[in-house]
């Protein structure tokens, strides 16, 4: 399977679905435990639906499934996903089940004083199934985006996520994050083995350096890569280091690439790894080389580094396809900071 998708003729086709829940997401007013917080914002939270409102903002079609209770919080999710140009026809309302929602801390999740506080068991999108999602809608698009959240939810999701990562003729490129929240899982200790074995069947798989050592006990982009060795193209995200892209073709080696992360004056690091996979997306459904997927990665997380929240509009596409073609020393350079989407905002250089 190649690492870019197939084209249709069809100019209203989808080029990408997500499948996964969304929740609604209340943000702090300020920094502080989760019992000194006097208030919060509402805003929307899911990795798969970061992933279509981000592709959606930057010009492609998009479409998002899920169930999401017949509540008001549902009513805003849809709207809200709706609102970024995602096509949200094939999310389904459940009557018996709640949308979840989550409460957060202002600090990053990777310190121990970040708190989430998650009120999704029984939700309405952990009652997926093969047999109440539109299959027409999820296998018609040249991706189908998946990640390793939704295998946590239920029985039932995982069950789907298996049927959907199965071989078959005419299979949508099927990329999937392996996003491990060792949290959301029932039995952890199966976790690991589930995880493997999902990216194992997709085509485009991406995952982080910790989180690959955390589940599997390997160390290092080349020992992932030994660990997952089918996936046509491995995006292994090192955090400030940069990401290293295996990807294999008719030799029996990978060409590898390393691609260097950007430096950026973070404001919220909340968003980060759906925005790179996003930008990663984007760029392989335009066909552009290994490299510049990767920097497209770089520049869709730092447009969300960047700001408060989960998802913000990304650069116009011809400022991004500008930086991407930096040479190594000029894209070395950048130092990005808020306000740098802005057309008119100079881009800093070190």
């Amino acid at each position: 399977m190649s690492g870019t998708p197939a084209r249709t003729d069809a100019e209203t086709a989808t080029d990408v679905v997500c499948l996964g829940e969304s929740m609604v997401t209340f943000l702090p007013s300020r920094p502080g435990r989760l019992a000194d917080v006097p208030s919060f914002g509402r805003g929307i939270g899911g990795a798969e639906s970061n992933v279509a409102c981000a592709l959606a903002a930057a010009g492609h079609r998009a479409a998002w499934v899920s169930r999401v209770g017949a509540d008001g919080f549902g009513d805003h999710l849809v709207d809200a996903i709706s609102a970024y140009g995602v096509d949200t026809s094939a999310v389904r309302r459940d009557p018996g089940r709640p949308t979840g929602i989550y409460f957060r801390t202002a600090t990053d999740r990777g310190t121990d004083v970040h708190e989430v506080a998650y009120y999704r068991a029984g939700s309405a999108a952990s009652a997926m199934s093969p047999a109440n999602v539109p299959h027409e809608v999820l296998l018609t698009g040249r991706v189908l985006h998946l990640s390793g959240i939704t295998a946590a939810l239920s029985a039932d999701c995982l069950a789907l996520l298996h049927e959907l990562t199965a071989p078959r003729p005419g299979r949508p490129l099927v990329s999937f994050d392996v996003n491990h929240r060792p949290g959301l899982w029932r039995d952890a200790d199966a976790s690991p083995s589930v995880l493997l074995d999902l990216a194992r069947r997709a085509d485009l798989v991406f995952v982080g350096e910790d989180e690959a050592e955390e589940a599997w006990g390997v160390k290092g982009a080349a020992a992932i890569r030994e660990a997952l060795p089918e996936p046509a193209v491995l995006v292994v995200k090192r955090g400030a280091e940069g990401a290293t892209v295996y990807s294999a073709g008719p030799d029996p080696a990978d060409t590898v690439t390393d691609v260097p992360a950007l430096r950026v004056d973070v404001v919220a690091p909340v968003g980060a790894g759906d925005a790179f996979a996003a930008g990663f997306l984007s760029a392989t459904l335009r066909g552009l080389p290994v490299r510049d997927r990767a920097r497209h990665g770089h520049l869709m997380a730092a447009a969300v580094l960047t700001v408060p929240g989960d998802l913000t509009d990304p650069p116009a596409r011809d400022r991004a396809d500008r930086l991407a073609a930096l040479d190594d020393t000029d894209w070395g350079r950048l130092r990005l900071g808020p306000g740098w989407t802005g057309d008119d905002t100079e881009v800093r250089t070190t």
